[in-house]
């Protein structure tokens, strides 16, 4: 019997068309809110599902969650399902490798500020004490190495840095390998030796807080952090008054911990409870590190490869821990 997936909220045309261009012959596609006739699906794709989609078909066997990440509310429901597999997209992995590597970049070299000063006609911080940090040389310490983790870390080491990874366990091919790798628990052992530390890591039970008063202040001082994984893994307060006493020299944040609710909100929500906007050292995104050109296309293709691979009767990949979150 062929594969048969159901999209509650269909993507936009363009999304399906590329879709169906990388799909095996045979795979069946349902879109739209009410439930398809018949409606004996394999696959669910859908971020948040419902009971009433979770239960509809007898046949149900994995739910593909759209984009990277779980969220919180889906996890837990899906913890009531164990006989249904998890798995999300990887498709964002090398725009938010890049987005982090941008983000490190402008924070070491006092991008942001000298571009503002300049378009002022002020060459003054070419004449202060720094022109930023010299990251060949110097330590990354990766927090999370899976997808995009190990893309940055091939970057960085291009750029003459020592690549220290803290990870979970799971295997690694050679070719992955960083100069070290550690587990959670040696996390104080290593802050102070990290010149930059950079998050990929997820929002959960484990990670929120990670980072806190305790944790920046064991960073050298001069030390960059930049955070793409979930803003709440480096706590806010902690984080603000390390930046403004200049115990962490500057940071690139492309995570927050205030998001617009809804449409009408989307120009006047402020990203966080303190006012990193007026910290100089402070380079701001607003959680776009995973968007470019080509994302509907790398989408498409990523989602494509999942369902493939359940047609064929292979594993299919990017299985969610739903217990770790990730």
């Amino acid at each position: 019997m062929p594969l048969y997936a159901y999209f509650p909220n269909p993507p936009n045309g363009e999304f399906i068309d590329r879709l169906h261009e990388r799909l095996d012959e045979g795979i069946r596609i349902a879109y739209g809110r009410k439930l398809p006739d018949p409606d004996d699906y394999d696959v669910l794709v859908s971020g948040r599902p419902s009971d009433e989609y979770l239960n509809a078909s007898n046949k149900i066997k994995s739910l593909v969650i759209p984009y990277a990440g779980v969220p919180t509310n889906t996890r837990a429901l899906m913890g009531e399902y164990p006989k249904i597999s998890v798995h999300n997209l990887h498709h964002n992995a090398a725009p938010t490798a890049e987005m982090a590597l941008t983000l490190m970049l402008a924070a070491a070299k006092s991008v942001v500020v000298a571009d503002r000063e300049l378009r002022t006609g002020s060459w003054m911080s070419r004449y202060g004490e720094s022109g930023g940090m010299l990251l060949e040389g110097r330590t990354l310490l990766l927090l999370g190495y899976g997808a995009v983790g190990r893309r940055i870390a091939r970057s960085a080491r291009a750029l003459g840095m020592r690549v220290v990874a803290v990870r979970r366990g799971g295997p690694l091919s050679f070719s992955d390998l960083p100069d070290e790798i550690h587990g959670p628990e040696d996390l104080d052992l290593l802050l102070p030796r990290a010149n930059v530390v950079l998050c990929t890591l997820p929002d959960t039970e484990e990670t929120r807080g990670l980072i806190g008063a305790p944790e920046l202040a064991l960073l050298p001082k001069g030390a960059v952090l930049v955070n793409v994984g979930r803003g709440p893994v480096v706590d806010e307060e902690a984080l603000y008054m390390a930046l403004k006493s200049g115990r962490v020299a500057a940071a690139g944040l492309d995570v927050w911990y205030r998001y617009p609710k809804t449409e009408a909100d989307r120009d006047s929500t402020w990203p966080c409870t303190l006012p990193f906007h007026e910290l100089d050292n402070v380079v701001m995104s607003p959680h776009r590190g995973g968007i470019t050109d080509l994302t509907d296309t790398l989408r498409a293709a990523h989602l494509a490869l999942l369902l493939n691979a359940a047609a064929s009767g292979e594993q299919m990949p990017n299985r969610v821990n739903l217990g770790r979150g990730y």
